[in-house]
Parts: C-alpha cells; sequence; structure tokens
C-alpha cells in the first residue's frame, strides 16, 4: 500500500508582503536609522556635540575683548589670531579695540600690559620704541636689567626665589653655561625671570612648589639636575612670548611637564601657538590642551580649531572628553545632541541597544515575509517544517556588532605616533630654540575610512549569501517532491552552502590586492575581516539551518517508507 507524496502547495516565497511584516520591516529600519543618527560614538565626538556644548558660550572676539577689558592687550593679540585662524565674523571688532589700545598706551604693547611688579623695575610707562609684542628675554638679557633684577631680587623675604636665585651659583650644569661665567647670560636672564615670575605670584601654586623643591635639590647637589630643564622651557617660551603672555599662561600650568609640553609645542608647531595659547585660556588648564594635542598632532590641531570656532563650550568639552572628533558623520538628530551631552553613557547605550532591537525587528519582518508561510504550510501537511527564523536573537547581535564596527571609527583604531611627541634632543644652548626633529611614523596598525568600507562591503556580501542559501532552502521545501528526493537535492546544494567561504577567500585575495597596488590603505584587518564573516556565514547555514533540515528529511522519508514483512525478508 503506497502513500501519497503530495501536499498542499505552499503559498509562494516572493509575493505582497503583509501589513505586520511591512510594520516590523519599517520599524527596523527606522531604530537602525535613527540609532546611526545619535550624535554619540564611543572613541569620539560628533560635531553635533560641540555645536551644541559651544552654543550660548563666549565666542573667541568676546573673550578676546573681555581681556582687552581686562588690561591684557598681549594675550588677546593672541586670541585675535586665533579667531582670524578659525574665521570668527567678529575678529574686527576685536582687532579695533586692540588697535585703540595700542594708540592710548603704546608703552604697553611691547609686555603685552601693565604690572605692578615691573614698573618700579623697567618704568613701564617709559616709551622704549618698541610698538609691537616683544618676547620678555629680549627685556632680560640687557646687563642693566640683570643688575637692576638681582639687587630687587635679593631682598624677598619669599624662600622659594631664594632658592631660585641660589642656583645662579651653580657652575655643574650640562645644557647652560653657568650663569656667573662669561657666555651665563641667558641661564642668568631664565633665573632672573624664573624668580621675577615666583615673585610675582604668576606661578599656579603646584607649579611654585615644584619649581622650589626642585631649587633646593639643585642647591643641595650643587648641579642643575631636573632644574636644568625648567630653564630651557622657560628659555623657548621666554623667546616667544611676552611678559603677560606668559605669566597668564603659567597660572594655568600645574607642573613643569605642562612647561615641557607647551615649550615643545611652540617649537615644533609654531603656526599652532595662536590655537594652543587661546584654548589653554578657554578651558582654565593648559595641561589638558597640551596633552590632547600631544596625543592628536595635526588632526588633533583641526580639531582643536574646530571647536575654537563653535565657542567655549565646545573647547571645553572637547578637552574634556579628550578623544578625536567624528567628521564622517554628516546627517544627525540635532534635537538629541541636549540629551547626548548630558547623560553620553546613556545615550551610547541607546544606540548600541537601537542597532540590536532594529536588526531584530528587520529580520523577523523579512522572517514573516519569507518563510513563515512555508513553514505554516509544511505544518498544515503535517510535517515540522525546520525551515530557516530569521528572528534570531545571535543573527541580530551579530548584524549589530557589524554596524557597530563600521560606524565606529576609531573604536579598533590604534592612534598613530603623534606627530607632536615630545623628544628634545638639545645637545647645546645654541640649539636651545631649534625644533626637535619629529618622530617618524610607525606602520601602527589603524582603521581608516578605506578599511572600514572594506568590512562593511565584505559583510554585506556574506549577508547577500546567508539570504541566497536560505531561499534556496525554501525553495527546496515548497516543491511537491517525496523527502528523500528533497535530500538528494540538499546534498545537490552543498556547493552553494558552502560559497560563503568562496566569497570570504575572494574578498580577501581583492583586499590584498588592492592594499598592494595602493587604492586601500595596507591593513590586514580589512583583508582577513572576509575571511572571518565567510566563516560565520557557512557554520550558520550549515550548522544551524542545513543540519536541522536535512535531519527532519531523513525522519519524514523513514516514515514514508514502506515496512518490509517478515515473510519477504526470510524469502530474502
Amino acid at each position: 500500500m503506497s502513500e501519497t507524496f503530495m501536499k498542499p502547495p505552499a503559498p509562494p516565497v516572493a509575493g505582497t508582503p503583509p501589513a505586520t511584516s511591512l510594520a516590523l520591516i519599517f520599524a527596523g529600519v527606522v531604530l537602525l536609522v535613527g540609532s546611526w543618527m545619535l550624535p554619540v560614538n564611543l572613541k569620539s565626538l560628533s560635531p553635533v556635540l560641540l555645536r551644541e556644548a559651544g552654543r550660548g558660550t563666549p565666542s573667541l572676539t568676546t573673550f578676546g575683548l573681555q581681556l582687552v577689558e581686562s588690561e591684557k592687550p598681549g594675550p588677546a593679540a593672541l586670541v585675535l589670531a586665533a579667531a582670524q585662524t578659525v574665521g570668527d565674523p567678529q575678529a574686527a571688532r576685536l582687532a579695533t579695540a586692540l588697535t585703540a589700545v595700542a594708540a592710548r598706551q603704546k608703552e604697553f604693547v611691547a609686555w603685552g600690559g601693565w604690572d605692578p611688579f615691573l614698573d618700579p623695575l623697567f618704568n613701564l610707562k617709559e616709551n622704549t620704541g618698541r610698538t609691537e609684542s616683544t618676547p620678555v628675554l629680549t627685556f632680560f638679557i640687557a646687563e642693566r636689567a640683570r643688575d637692576s633684577l638681582r639687587r630687587y631680587l635679593a631682598n624677598s623675604r619669599s624662600l622659594g626665589v631664594q632658592a631660585v636665585m641660589q642656583t645662579r651659583g651653580i657652575t655643574r650644569t650640562a645644557r647652560f653655561v653657568p650663569a656667573t661665567q662669561p657666555g651665563g647670560q641667558p641661564l642668568d636672564a631664565v633665573i632672573l625671570l624664573t624668580a621675577l615670575l615666583y615673585q610675582g605670584e604668576h606661578l599656579s601654586p603646584s607649579l611654585q612648589r615644584e619649581i622650589k623643591r626642585l631649587a633646593d635639590d639643585a642647591v643641595a647637589a650643587h648641579e642643575m639636575g631636573e632644574l636644568e630643564w625648567v630653564y630651557l622651557d622657560l628659555l623657548a617660551l621666554g623667546r616667544r612670548l611676552n611678559w603677560i603672555q606668559l605669566s597668564e599662561l603659567l597660572r594655568l600650568t600645574n607642573d613643569t611637564r605642562t612647561v615641557s609640553e607647551f615649550a615643545h609645542l611652540a617649537q615644533v608647531a609654531p603656526d599652532q601657538l595662536p590655537l594652543l595659547y587661546t584654548a589653554a585660556l578657554f578651558t582654565r588648564s593648559a595641561d589638558s590642551v597640551a596633552a590632547y594635542l600631544l596625543a592628536y598632532g595635526k588632526p588633533g590641531a583641526e580639531d582643536l580649531r574646530l571647536a575654537l570656532g563653535l565657542g567655549q563650550g565646545a573647547v571645553q568639552q572637547l578637552v574634556l572628553r579628550q578623544v578625536p572628533v567624528n567628521r564622517g558623520l554628516e546627517a544627525s538628530l540635532d534635537f538629541a545632541a541636549a540629551f547626548s551631552l548630558l547623560h553620553p553613557k546613556l545615550a551610547i547605550v541607546a544606540k548600541y541597544l537601537g542597532y540590536f532591537l532594529g536588526a531584530f525587528l528587520l529580520l523577523r519582518g523579512l522572517d514573516r515575509w519569507l518563510f513563515a508561510p512555508l513553514r505554516r504550510a509544511a505544518q498544515r501537511a503535517g510535517t515540522a517544517s525546520l525551515l530557516p527564523r530569521m528572528q534570531s536573537g545571535a543573527l541580530a547581535l551579530l548584524m549589530a556588532f557589524v554596524i557597530i564596527i563600521t560606524t565606529e571609527p576609531f573604536l579598533l583604531r590604534a592612534a598613530p605616533l603623534s606627530e607632536y611627541r615630545v623628544k628634545l634632543v638639545i645637545p647645546m644652548l645654541a640649539n636651545a630654540a631649534t625644533p626637535a626633529p619629529i618622530p617618524s611614523t610607525s606602520n601602527h596598525p589603524t582603521m581608516d575610512k578605506s578599511t572600514i568600507i572594506s568590512i562593511g562591503v565584505f559583510a554585506l556580501f556574506q549577508v547577500v549569501t546567508y539570504l541566497a542559501c536560505l531561499l534556496k532552502i525554501s525553495e527546496i521545501d515548497k516543491q511537491d517532491i517525496p523527502p528523500s528526493l528533497k535530500l538528494r537535492l540538499m546534498e545537490n546544494e552543498e556547493n552553494l552552502f558552502d560559497s560563503g567561504l568562496y566569497v570570504g577567500m575572494m574578498g580577501t585575495a581583492a583586499a590584498l590586492v588592492l592594499q598592494v597596488v595602493g587604492v586601500i590603505e595596507p591593513n590586514l584587518l580589512a583583508a582577513y575581516s572576509s575571511n572571518l564573516f565567510g566563516i560565520v556565514c557557512v557554520a550558520f547555514v550549515k550548522i544551524r539551518h542545513v543540519r536541522g533540515y536535512k535531519r527532519q528529511l531523513i525522519f519524514a522519508a523513514q516514515r514514508l517508507t514502506p515496512p518490509v514483512s517478515p515473510a519477504a525478508a526470510h524469502a530474502s
């Protein structure tokens, strides 16, 4: 007695999707796009966040005018240079204000402003004929000025000033000619400059304590030691900044390391000095600004320029986060910027959760459209179909992970050596102001835009391959043929089910060729990610779907096979 192999025809796979499927797909796409447009990233800052942070805060021109009103035209001049660099539309107002101040008090222009500690020593009201900002060491190097400073500082009651002045008698130096010997004028001038800054309380409290400790150690050991490097840094800054500019900077500098970093940056990147100086005054933290520029080099300088053009709050946010600016996100949800700024951790969790939920809803909608009708038809025919279920949380998690990797350009990026890394090698005093050689950048692995695009393309190829394999399983399942024949058809499609590996190897080979010819940056991650995605795709297809469906067909074929009678078995 034979049994029929016919079953009710299954509805077509491709057809008009039901409303529920369309709603799920639409919701998934909206969630994915909305999450992508959230202006928050794990290791970078969106320009939208910087605009939000700078909204309503003082601009460079406003800040410069405040300095002018505080009778500090020297720092205001550097702020004006920064405003002109970033293209502040109100920079002309600041230039007019500085011109007016220079016309009223010409004698203060060279010093950058008026200081009561300098007045009795240099008679600031006397017109020296200098009409432009003058580096402070230009005044201090003169013998008459140094004699006057020594007499004045000798009467100081400050223990720190006394310790600094005692270092004049140290003859064991490594970089300077001793101050008391012929040719020791530079060291003498720097020591007097340091002591006067200490006396006038122009140093931050922590910097004061550190300099006093180093001076005490040098006097006790009769050797300059570490203090000589501090003097070299002050020499480099004193040859570039006037008195008020230097004193305002050192008030915001917490330690000698930052002094060294600013001196180094002033030498290797003199064109960035106005931006660097203005950012230090803007944020009231010279340490954070120097650390940011040293960490990110020239790209960091461009990010700093962008933030300076957006306002004081933008600069503060940038140096607080200490991350680069992500300029790849052109479109974003501006209304979510305030929330992302106030609650960055919560916003990043919402973004990644949105990626997962969006991928889950999208896959669930596609599953209801493509495979659910076939499973229902199989159930009506009396067979428990094990057709693929695309609403799998694991698949959605994998898809969300790929999206995160491709949309976070700095997530897997190894920071290259900055062009501004501190590496001072000063063999002689004559070379103290010579820019140190910029260290060569090593071939550290990076994830540039071409690498990210390559990974995204390879992932897309594997998704298409995965869907093609699922559709082939569905096509075989809906045919009105015996299970044994379906099993043979599944075995015939083994090459298709392995195609993820072939596509992966082809992608790796193509990526290596493109790297050799210079189309994309050399990066093994871009090449071998294609193989990785291929292995994952084949594992999902063969272990999760093909194996289970073949198992169902084997059981179905066994049930349809007529049982062998004992007499027939005996006759055989």
